[in-house]
Protein backbone atom coordinates (compact mmCIF):
# COMPACT_ATOMS: atom_id res chain seq x y z
CA UNK A 1 0.00 0.00 0.00
CA UNK A 2 1.26 2.92 -1.06
CA UNK A 3 2.50 5.48 2.00
CA UNK A 4 -0.33 8.36 3.04
CA UNK A 5 0.44 11.36 1.86
CA UNK A 6 1.58 13.78 4.85
CA UNK A 7 -1.07 16.97 5.28
CA UNK A 8 -1.14 18.43 8.81
CA UNK A 9 -3.53 20.24 9.73
CA UNK A 10 -1.62 23.44 10.46
CA UNK A 11 -0.74 23.68 7.18
CA UNK A 12 -4.47 23.96 5.82
CA UNK A 13 -4.87 26.69 4.04
CA UNK A 14 -9.29 26.24 3.35
CA UNK A 15 -10.06 25.20 7.10
CA UNK A 16 -9.24 27.39 9.67
CA UNK A 17 -8.75 25.84 13.26
CA UNK A 18 -10.47 28.32 15.78
CA UNK A 19 -9.78 27.87 19.81
CA UNK A 20 -7.14 24.90 19.27
CA UNK A 21 -3.74 24.24 21.42
CA UNK A 22 -1.40 21.73 20.31
CA UNK A 23 -1.34 18.51 22.87
CA UNK A 24 0.97 18.61 25.21
CA UNK A 25 2.37 15.17 27.18
CA UNK A 26 0.29 15.98 30.15
CA UNK A 27 -3.03 16.11 28.40
CA UNK A 28 -2.11 12.86 26.84
CA UNK A 29 -1.37 10.96 30.35
CA UNK A 30 -4.55 12.31 31.70
CA UNK A 31 -6.61 10.96 28.58
CA UNK A 32 -4.41 7.11 29.53
CA UNK A 33 -2.16 7.66 26.58
CA UNK A 34 1.15 5.55 26.69
CA UNK A 35 3.89 7.69 25.40
CA UNK A 36 4.13 5.64 21.79
CA UNK A 37 0.39 6.17 21.89
CA UNK A 38 1.15 10.09 22.45
CA UNK A 39 3.46 10.13 20.03
CA UNK A 40 1.29 8.50 17.52
CA UNK A 41 -1.97 11.04 18.13
CA UNK A 42 0.49 13.84 17.91
CA UNK A 43 1.90 12.23 14.33
CA UNK A 44 -1.01 10.78 12.58
CA UNK A 45 -4.57 9.79 13.00
CA UNK A 46 -5.91 8.14 9.37
CA UNK A 47 -8.86 10.21 7.66
CA UNK A 48 -10.83 6.90 7.10
CA UNK A 49 -12.39 7.07 3.61
CA UNK A 50 -13.28 3.37 3.59
CA UNK A 51 -14.06 2.83 0.51
CA UNK A 52 -17.67 3.64 0.64
CA UNK A 53 -16.25 2.40 -3.00
CA UNK A 54 -19.00 1.13 -4.89
CA UNK A 55 -21.31 3.37 -4.09
CA UNK A 56 -22.17 1.43 -1.34
CA UNK A 57 -22.72 3.21 2.58
CA UNK A 58 -24.19 2.34 5.40
CA UNK A 59 -24.58 2.72 9.08
CA UNK A 60 -23.28 0.74 12.06
CA UNK A 61 -24.30 1.22 15.69
CA UNK A 62 -21.68 2.80 17.54
CA UNK A 63 -21.45 1.63 21.70
CA UNK A 64 -23.81 4.56 22.55
CA UNK A 65 -26.75 5.20 20.81
CA UNK A 66 -26.82 8.29 18.55
CA UNK A 67 -28.58 11.06 18.85
CA UNK A 68 -32.14 10.83 17.54
CA UNK A 69 -32.70 12.02 13.93
CA UNK A 70 -34.84 14.21 12.78
CA UNK A 71 -38.58 12.43 11.50
CA UNK A 72 -37.79 11.74 7.60
CA UNK A 73 -40.27 12.54 4.84
CA UNK A 74 -42.01 9.38 3.28
CA UNK A 75 -39.91 8.44 0.51
CA UNK A 76 -41.82 8.48 -3.13
CA UNK A 77 -43.13 5.01 -3.80
CA UNK A 78 -40.61 3.35 -6.64
CA UNK A 79 -42.27 2.19 -9.80
CA UNK A 80 -41.68 -1.71 -10.12
CA UNK A 81 -37.84 -2.34 -11.80
CA UNK A 82 -37.19 -4.57 -14.27
CA UNK A 83 -35.63 -7.94 -12.87
CA UNK A 84 -32.25 -7.81 -14.42
CA UNK A 85 -31.92 -4.66 -12.31
CA UNK A 86 -33.08 -5.63 -8.47
CA UNK A 87 -31.05 -9.11 -9.32
CA UNK A 88 -28.17 -7.14 -10.51
CA UNK A 89 -28.06 -5.38 -7.02
CA UNK A 90 -29.00 -8.21 -4.96
CA UNK A 91 -26.00 -9.94 -6.63
CA UNK A 92 -23.61 -7.28 -5.61
CA UNK A 93 -24.80 -6.79 -2.20
CA UNK A 94 -24.51 -10.40 -1.30
CA UNK A 95 -20.81 -10.81 -3.40
CA UNK A 96 -19.46 -7.52 -1.06
CA UNK A 97 -21.00 -8.52 2.00
CA UNK A 98 -19.34 -12.01 1.58
CA UNK A 99 -16.11 -10.33 0.35
CA UNK A 100 -16.11 -12.34 -2.94
CA UNK A 101 -14.27 -9.58 -4.85
CA UNK A 102 -14.22 -11.73 -8.41
CA UNK A 103 -18.30 -12.13 -7.87
CA UNK A 104 -18.43 -8.30 -7.24
CA UNK A 105 -15.97 -7.19 -9.84
CA UNK A 106 -18.13 -9.77 -12.66
CA UNK A 107 -21.06 -7.25 -12.11
CA UNK A 108 -18.93 -3.93 -13.46
CA UNK A 109 -17.85 -3.33 -17.10
CA UNK A 110 -14.23 -3.46 -17.82
CA UNK A 111 -14.51 -0.20 -19.28
CA UNK A 112 -16.33 0.92 -16.00
CA UNK A 113 -15.67 5.04 -14.97
CA UNK A 114 -16.45 6.82 -12.21
CA UNK A 115 -17.11 10.34 -11.70
CA UNK A 116 -14.05 9.90 -8.57
CA UNK A 117 -11.75 8.87 -11.45
CA UNK A 118 -11.60 5.26 -10.16
CA UNK A 119 -11.27 2.53 -12.88
CA UNK A 120 -11.87 -1.15 -13.21
CA UNK A 121 -8.19 -2.17 -12.27
CA UNK A 122 -8.45 0.58 -9.16
CA UNK A 123 -11.60 0.00 -7.96
CA UNK A 124 -10.79 -3.68 -7.28
CA UNK A 125 -7.21 -2.88 -5.45
CA UNK A 126 -9.41 -0.58 -3.20
CA UNK A 127 -11.88 -2.39 -2.37
CA UNK A 128 -9.21 -5.56 -1.30
CA UNK A 129 -7.28 -3.20 0.81
CA UNK A 130 -10.90 -2.08 2.11
CA UNK A 131 -11.86 -5.55 2.85
CA UNK A 132 -8.66 -7.03 4.15
CA UNK A 133 -8.98 -5.67 8.35
CA UNK A 134 -12.59 -6.06 8.60
CA UNK A 135 -13.89 -8.91 10.42
CA UNK A 136 -17.10 -8.68 9.05
CA UNK A 137 -18.59 -5.94 6.50
CA UNK A 138 -22.50 -6.20 5.43
CA UNK A 139 -24.13 -4.30 2.72
CA UNK A 140 -27.61 -3.63 1.99
CA UNK A 141 -29.07 -1.46 -0.97
CA UNK A 142 -32.15 0.00 -1.61
CA UNK A 143 -33.19 1.59 -4.97
CA UNK A 144 -34.24 4.79 -4.62
CA UNK A 145 -35.17 5.50 -8.77
CA UNK A 146 -34.45 4.53 -12.09
CA UNK A 147 -34.87 5.24 -16.05
CA UNK A 148 -34.06 3.70 -19.48
CA UNK A 149 -31.98 5.71 -21.72
CA UNK A 150 -31.85 3.30 -24.69
CA UNK A 151 -31.09 -0.50 -24.00
CA UNK A 152 -29.35 0.89 -20.82
CA UNK A 153 -30.66 1.21 -16.96
CA UNK A 154 -30.28 4.34 -14.75
CA UNK A 155 -30.54 3.28 -11.21
CA UNK A 156 -30.43 5.81 -8.00
CA UNK A 157 -29.66 3.49 -4.65
CA UNK A 158 -28.79 4.05 -1.40
CA UNK A 159 -26.41 1.67 0.36
CA UNK A 160 -25.18 0.72 3.78
CA UNK A 161 -22.56 -0.84 5.04
CA UNK A 162 -22.31 -1.87 8.42
CA UNK A 163 -18.83 -3.56 9.90
CA UNK A 164 -16.30 -3.94 12.34
CA UNK A 165 -12.35 -4.30 12.80
CA UNK A 166 -9.94 -4.83 15.28
CA UNK A 167 -6.88 -2.32 15.70
CA UNK A 168 -4.50 -2.92 18.94
CA UNK A 169 -7.37 -4.94 20.89
CA UNK A 170 -9.96 -2.02 20.60
CA UNK A 171 -13.15 -2.69 18.43
CA UNK A 172 -13.49 -0.26 15.52
CA UNK A 173 -16.65 0.34 14.51
CA UNK A 174 -17.96 1.60 10.59
CA UNK A 175 -21.32 3.40 10.31
CA UNK A 176 -21.74 4.70 6.11
CA UNK A 177 -24.39 5.84 4.01
CA UNK A 178 -23.85 6.39 0.49
CA UNK A 179 -26.64 7.62 -2.31
CA UNK A 180 -25.20 6.95 -5.69
CA UNK A 181 -26.30 6.97 -9.64
CA UNK A 182 -25.34 3.87 -11.80
CA UNK A 183 -25.55 3.16 -15.28
CA UNK A 184 -26.48 -0.67 -16.29
CA UNK A 185 -25.67 -2.15 -19.54
CA UNK A 186 -25.73 -5.69 -20.56
CA UNK A 187 -26.34 -6.53 -16.45
CA UNK A 188 -23.09 -4.48 -15.63
CA UNK A 189 -22.02 -1.37 -14.36
CA UNK A 190 -20.34 0.68 -16.87
CA UNK A 191 -20.31 4.23 -14.99
CA UNK A 192 -21.07 5.62 -11.78
CA UNK A 193 -21.20 8.80 -9.48
CA UNK A 194 -21.33 9.89 -5.86
CA UNK A 195 -24.51 11.92 -5.00
CA UNK A 196 -24.12 11.81 -1.63
CA UNK A 197 -22.00 10.27 1.19
CA UNK A 198 -21.29 10.18 5.18
CA UNK A 199 -19.28 7.82 6.92
CA UNK A 200 -18.31 7.76 10.87
CA UNK A 201 -16.19 5.70 12.46
CA UNK A 202 -16.02 5.12 16.36
CA UNK A 203 -14.27 3.28 19.09
CA UNK A 204 -14.41 2.93 22.87
CA UNK A 205 -16.57 2.36 25.90
CA UNK A 206 -18.32 5.63 24.78
CA UNK A 207 -17.77 7.57 22.13
CA UNK A 208 -18.00 11.18 21.88
CA UNK A 209 -22.00 11.35 20.47
CA UNK A 210 -21.88 14.42 17.80
CA UNK A 211 -23.94 16.28 15.50
CA UNK A 212 -22.38 16.97 12.26
CA UNK A 213 -23.43 20.79 10.11
CA UNK A 214 -22.11 20.72 6.53
CA UNK A 215 -23.89 21.76 3.64
CA UNK A 216 -24.32 19.78 1.10
CA UNK A 217 -23.41 21.89 -1.68
CA UNK A 218 -21.55 24.92 -2.06
CA UNK A 219 -21.07 27.13 -4.56
CA UNK A 220 -17.62 27.93 -5.97
CA UNK A 221 -15.61 30.64 -3.78
CA UNK A 222 -17.93 30.32 -0.56
CA UNK A 223 -17.56 30.13 2.79
CA UNK A 224 -18.36 27.42 4.54
CA UNK A 225 -18.94 25.77 8.22
CA UNK A 226 -18.02 22.60 9.21
CA UNK A 227 -19.17 21.75 12.90
CA UNK A 228 -18.71 18.45 14.88
CA UNK A 229 -20.86 19.27 18.32
CA UNK A 230 -20.47 16.83 21.16
CA UNK A 231 -23.93 16.23 22.44
CA UNK A 232 -23.00 15.25 26.07
CA UNK A 233 -21.37 17.71 28.53
CA UNK A 234 -17.77 17.14 28.79
CA UNK A 235 -17.42 18.41 32.23
CA UNK A 236 -13.58 18.24 33.51
CA UNK A 237 -12.50 15.56 30.61
CA UNK A 238 -10.73 16.96 27.87
CA UNK A 239 -11.21 16.27 24.23
CA UNK A 240 -8.99 16.94 21.84
CA UNK A 241 -10.08 16.74 17.95
CA UNK A 242 -8.32 17.48 14.49
CA UNK A 243 -10.49 18.71 10.95
CA UNK A 244 -9.14 17.94 7.51
CA UNK A 245 -10.23 18.67 3.92
CA UNK A 246 -9.22 16.93 1.06
CA UNK A 247 -10.20 16.57 -3.11
CA UNK A 248 -12.16 13.54 -3.80
CA UNK A 249 -10.18 11.46 -6.91
CA UNK A 250 -8.75 8.22 -7.16
CA UNK A 251 -6.04 8.26 -4.74
CA UNK A 252 -7.74 9.23 -2.05
CA UNK A 253 -9.14 5.76 -1.90
CA UNK A 254 -6.10 4.38 -1.47
CA UNK A 255 -4.02 6.00 0.70
CA UNK A 256 -5.43 8.21 4.18
CA UNK A 257 -4.29 11.83 4.76
CA UNK A 258 -2.84 12.26 8.84
CA UNK A 259 -4.04 14.71 11.25
CA UNK A 260 -2.66 16.46 13.62
CA UNK A 261 -4.77 16.22 16.99
CA UNK A 262 -5.19 19.51 19.23
CA UNK A 263 -6.18 20.23 22.38
CA UNK A 264 -10.01 21.93 22.01
CA UNK A 265 -11.22 24.40 24.56
CA UNK A 266 -14.96 24.19 23.39
CA UNK A 267 -17.31 21.49 22.99
CA UNK A 268 -16.56 20.06 19.45
CA UNK A 269 -14.83 21.62 16.55
CA UNK A 270 -16.34 24.65 14.73
CA UNK A 271 -14.30 25.29 11.50
CA UNK A 272 -14.54 27.55 8.40
CA UNK A 273 -13.50 26.72 5.15
CA UNK A 274 -13.22 28.11 1.77
CA UNK A 275 -14.35 26.45 -1.23
CA UNK A 276 -12.42 26.52 -4.04
CA UNK A 277 -12.65 28.69 -7.85
CA UNK A 278 -13.03 25.40 -10.00
CA UNK A 279 -15.88 22.95 -9.43
CA UNK A 280 -15.07 19.34 -6.89
CA UNK A 281 -15.88 17.21 -4.59
CA UNK A 282 -14.32 17.46 -1.26
CA UNK A 283 -13.82 14.92 1.32
CA UNK A 284 -14.21 16.81 5.01
CA UNK A 285 -13.37 15.24 8.21
CA UNK A 286 -13.94 15.72 11.77
CA UNK A 287 -11.80 13.29 14.53
CA UNK A 288 -12.57 13.70 18.45
CA UNK A 289 -10.93 11.83 20.79
CA UNK A 290 -11.94 11.86 24.26
CA UNK A 291 -10.64 9.57 27.46
CA UNK A 292 -13.49 7.10 26.75
CA UNK A 293 -13.66 6.87 22.94
CA UNK A 294 -12.98 7.94 19.84
CA UNK A 295 -15.64 9.53 16.45
CA UNK A 296 -14.51 10.18 13.36
CA UNK A 297 -17.14 11.29 10.70
CA UNK A 298 -16.32 12.15 6.86
CA UNK A 299 -18.77 13.68 4.59
CA UNK A 300 -18.58 14.78 1.16
CA UNK A 301 -18.79 18.60 0.05
CA UNK A 302 -19.84 19.21 -3.73
CA UNK A 303 -18.70 22.46 -4.86
CA UNK A 304 -21.19 23.61 -8.18
CA UNK A 305 -20.81 26.94 -10.22
CA UNK A 306 -24.53 26.87 -10.59
CA UNK A 307 -27.00 28.00 -8.45
CA UNK A 308 -29.40 25.86 -9.79
CA UNK A 309 -27.72 22.45 -8.29
CA UNK A 310 -28.00 23.84 -4.61
CA UNK A 311 -30.28 21.47 -3.79
CA UNK A 312 -30.52 22.37 0.11
CA UNK A 313 -30.35 26.14 1.06
CA UNK A 314 -26.38 27.01 2.64
CA UNK A 315 -27.05 28.88 5.82
CA UNK A 316 -24.75 32.25 6.12
CA UNK A 317 -21.39 31.40 7.68
CA UNK A 318 -21.14 32.66 10.78
CA UNK A 319 -18.84 35.65 11.92
CA UNK A 320 -14.88 34.62 12.37
CA UNK A 321 -13.19 34.48 15.53
CA UNK A 322 -9.83 35.66 15.82
CA UNK A 323 -6.97 32.61 15.53
CA UNK A 324 -4.92 31.94 18.53
CA UNK A 325 -1.61 32.16 17.51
Amino acid sequence: MQKPPEFPLPQMNRLNGLLVRPVGRAVALRLGLTRRDWRRANLVIPAVLLGVLLSWAGRVGAQTPPAPAEPAAPAPAVRPAPEELTEAIARLDAAASSRNLRDVMRLFSRNFTHADGLTYDTLSTALQRFWQPYRSLTYQTVLDSWERDGNALVANTTTTITGTRDINGRIVTLNSVMSTRQRYENGRIVSQSVLSERTEVSSGDFPPSVQVQLPAQVLVGQSFDFDVIVQEPLGDRLLLGAAIEETVNAQGYLSAAPLNLELLSAGGLFKTGQAPALPSDRWITGVLVREDGIVQHTRRLQVVDDPSLITTPTPAPRRRLPRLR
